[in-house]
This record gives C-alpha cells, structure tokens and sequence, in this order.
C-alpha cells in the first residue's frame, strides 16, 4: 500500500511500537515531531495522537485533521477519566485507547478506519452513525458477488450511490456502470428501452437499436423505481433473470448476457405485491441481497458530517469561500426533519453558499419552513391524486390502505347508529331527549338480545334462570368493547350459534359480525 499514517512523537515509546505494527500491515508510516503540519505529508490515511488531545499539539493537529475532510483520528489518553470518549468522538476523534495499549490492536482499529474512508471516497456515502457503517458493511460483503442486490428507503437517501459504490468495489469496476428510471420511460418504450428492438418492430422502428440489458452486458445495470414497472415488463425482466437471456422486440433470436441487476425503490414492493401491482416471484427474484437505507432523521448525528461535506463540495464547484454554521443555526438544521433527505440538505447547503450574505450562516439566514419545520410536515401520509389523474386502480398501497381505512370506518359508524337505534326503540322513554353521559357512579345496565335495566335483573327473571347469558349487564369500568363482545356472544348464544340470526338480531351486518367474532376471539 501507499498509504499513509501518521503517528505523534509526543509519548516516544508506544509511537515506536504503533509505527512497527502498522508497517507489518503494509502501510507507509511517518513520525510526526513537534511543530510539523499534516499538509506536510501527501495524502495521509490516518492519524494516531500518542500525547492524548489536552497537549496544544494535539488540538492543533485534530483541527487541521477536520478540515482535511475529516481526517481519522486515533487518540492515546492515560486514562478513560482524562478523556470522555463520547466527547472526544463529538470532537473529531473516531476510536480511544487507554495506555498502555496493544500496538496490534491499535493498528487493526486503524485499518478499519482507512478501510471505510476508501469506501467513502469510492461510494459517496457519508454517515458514521451505526445505521451507515452497517450500510457501507453491506456494501463491501455484496460488492465481490454477481447476486442480485434490492435497495430500499425515501426517496432521497441515496440508493443510485450506493448502487455505485457496490459497482465500484465490485470486480465488474472497470466497465461503465449503466443507470436507468423505470418511472421516467413510457410505458409504450419501456420493453424497447430494456430489450431493443429489431428494424420494423413497431410503428417508427426504423432500425435496429440495442436496450439496456445489451449495453450491460459484463457490467452492473441499475433500475431505479423498479415499483413503477408494468406487469407485462416484470413478467419479461423475471425471464432475463432467470435465464440470462432475451429476445429484442420483433426478434427471433435469443440474446444471452452477463449482467448484474441493481434494483431500488422508495415503495413497499411487499404491499405492491399483496395488491397485485409487483409480480412475487420477480420481488423474491430481485430481494436475494437486500440494503436498507435510513432517513436521514433517523441518523441526525450525521447531519453536520453531511453539512461540512458539502459546504467543501459546493464551494470548490462554484469558486466560492467556505462559509461556516454558526451553532444555533446547526441545531436548526439537526432538529429538522429532512422529508427530501440527502437530496434536500445537499440543495440547501448549495444555495446557502452561493446566496449567504457573510461568511457564517446564522438562524435568520435558513429559510423560514425550515426553521419552524412546517416544509416537513404534511396532513397525509400519501400523495394525493388531482381529479384528472388515473384511477384508484393505479393509486399507491398507502392510498388505497388509507380508502380502505375509511371505508372500513363508515362501515364502524353505520353499525354503531343500528345499534342505538335498536337500543332506543327498546327504550321508548328516551324518545326527544338527548343522550348524557351516565352519572359518576351509575348503576349497571343491560344491553343487547333482553336488554334491561339492572334493577330488573338483580334478581333474575324466572324464564331467564337458567340462561343467564341471554342478559348483558353493564357495569363501571367496562368499555364499549367489552359491551360489544358481550352482546354478540349473548345474541349467538340466543341463536345457537346461527351467524345471520345473530346479525338481524344484533342489526348489523354478516361481514361486520364475522369481523367482529375474529376479532374479539369469541368461540361458536
């Protein structure tokens, strides 16, 4: 390797023992002395503080550290009481040890760490919260194999780059990576997109064309929105899959490739597939290696990692100086949401560094939706659908969970109204008055199949004696549940056990009372 750590002579002893640790591990190693710089020694991997962080040399090389793109740093303290780990970590350091340290564990923790900046810089991905290192882990375990590889998460987080970052780790590296949106192809161009076409094929076919999977053959094809593919699609990409083979549009002769599939949605290919919109056999095809990406409020701890890199990023691509967050400003940008995720805070950051009217962004300089919240808030936990738009046929899992959801309430509502209606034709006395809430401590009264008022039943009626679950008592406590189980299992007591009796009796529905004995686990 060429690479490069960099140890402190600050404490001579364990330096010399780190140096020969990590020069068994292949690494090129320089001693720094007092008084010399980081930027001195061309393209440094690692860091390692032998004198602890309290010394001025210490402090001065973390900061210079940081701004090397945060540099890692390996910290050496006397003890766990001189220095707190979780601050040093807040403060730019990735590992502690304690002295006396072991050199070869050192030196492991240390190859770890310029293991997973390489992956950074290959991939892209930015995070050392445990939800990423376990993501850039996934990457390096997938990346060697040719398995299919399914990328989940919002819309946002980043799943084209880490589809990259698996390519780029992957031995298919050195050919070109090939993306494509399935939500961006019409649907009348999507086959030919992916397959081709043969001269004649079709209605403007005026050549032979090569699709994608051709193009990328021996190489890694990426598919974004796979949840937007048509049926019709799905059933021909399962084939490819299967197969490793194609035919072109209008063609005769099947086409045989290498490729590895990257697919990625932000929607739920399982509820897609419990409502028939994504074929099962292509969802358990495509899900053989699975990544996870999390929202990015979900790992705030990230946020001003994200921040620094791409302040760095913007400047150096619009020539601009680097500005700085001031504190109360960062704690905005932490405590909000970030529905567009990655994507969004990458936008905002650009426009702050070209548009900041200084060079530290205060609370007053983020845009008001953000600094109160509001852009992440929303009514509905879907889309919605303008009155010209497609049908509820085509209308996403969370919409039609949200239909159903209503429907099922009204369906709740309706049977709730028969039941005291019934309850009020058995009471004619209420007729004209309105319905209170019962007293503090209200005496117990009846409801369903022999409804009647407790002073009635306190001492069973001599037909009654030897069915006492034909009358349902209320009592203190109970809810409207328990009132309801009750009923309904005095009502098929009533009926022995007939179902549509019941649901006359009860003036309720047969689906609503089949519901109701699944739910309430009331046995026939």
């Amino acid at each position: 390797m060429s690479d490069t750590v960099l140890i402190t002579t600050q404490h001579l002893e364990p330096a010399v023992r780190l140096r020969d640790a990590f020069q068994r591990d292949g690494y090129e190693v320089e001693l720094l002395t007092p008084g010399e710089r980081i930027g001195d020694v061309a393209e440094p991997r690692l860091l390692v503080l032998t004198g602890g962080l309290t010394e001025k040399q210490s402090r001065r090389l973390l900061r210079e550290a940081i701004e090397l793109d945060r540099l890692p740093v390996i910290a050496l303290t006397e003890s766990t009481a001189a220095t707190d780990p979780n601050a040093a970590r807040a403060a730019g350091v990735a590992d502690v040890f304690v002295k006396p340290v072991d050199a070869a564990e050192v030196a492991a923790a240390g190859h770890r760490l310029i293991q997973r900046r390489q992956l950074r810089e290959a991939t892209g991905i930015i995070g050392e919260t445990d939800a990423m290192i376990e993501v850039l882990e996934r990457v390096v375990q997938i990346a060697p194999v040719t398995s299919t590889v399914l990328i989940t998460g919002e819309s946002g987080t980043g799943k084209e780059r880490v589809a990259r970052g698996i390519h780029a780790l992957s031995p298919r590296r050195n050919r070109a990576f090939i993306a494509a949106n399935v939500a961006a192809m019409p649907e009348t161009l999507l086959e030919s997109e992916l397959f081709g076409h043969e001269k004649g094929a079709f209605t403007g076919a005026i050549g032979q064309r090569k699709g994608l999977f051709e193009l990328a053959d021996r190489t890694t094809l990426f598919l974004d929105e796979i949840g937007e593919m048509p049926l019709a699609t799905q059933t021909k990409l399962l084939r490819v899959l299967e197969e490793r083979e194609f035919m072109r549009l209008g063609g005769e002769k099947p086409i045989s490739v290498d490729v590895r599939v990257i697919a990625a949605t932000n929607q739920q290919l399982r509820s897609l597939v419990e409502v028939g919109r994504f074929r099962r056999d292509l969802y358990y095809r495509l899900n053989v290696l699975h990544i996870e990406l999390p929202a990015l409020r979900e790992r705030r701890a990230d946020i001003p990692l994200l921040v620094e890199h791409f302040i760095r990023e913007s400047s150096r691509e619009h020539d601009r100086p680097p500005i700085g967050i001031s504190p109360e400003a960062m704690d905005i940008l932490v405590r909000y949401d970030w529905p567009g995720n990655v994507r969004e805070i990458k936008n905002l950051i650009e426009s702050m560094v070209v548009l900041a009217p200084g060079t530290i962004v205060r609370p007053m300089d983020i845009p008001p939706d953000i600094r109160d919240g509001s852009a992440s808030r929303s009514l509905l936990p879907a889309p919605l659908y303008t009155a010209g738009s497609d049908s509820m046929r085509n209308a996403p899992p969370e919409l039609e969970f949200i239909f159903r959801t209503m429907l099922q309430l009204r369906m709740d509502v309706e049977d709730l109204k028969r039941e005291f209606d019934a309850y009020r034709r058995l009471h004619p006395e209420l007729a004209g008055r309105e319905v209170l809430p019962p007293p503090a401590s209200p005496p117990p009264y009846s409801l369903g199949p022999g409804i009647r008022d407790i002073d009635e039943v306190s001492e069973p009626a001599e037909e009654n004696v030897e069915d006492e679950h034909e009358v349902v008592v209320y009592r203190p406590g109970m809810t409207l549940q328990d009132l309801e189980k009750a009923a309904i299992t005095a009502a098929l007591t009533e009926v022995r056990g007939n179902r549509r009796k019941a649901a006359e009796m009860l003036r309720m529905g047969e689906r609503t009372l089949y519901r109701k004995i699944k739910e309430y686990g009331i046995p026939l």
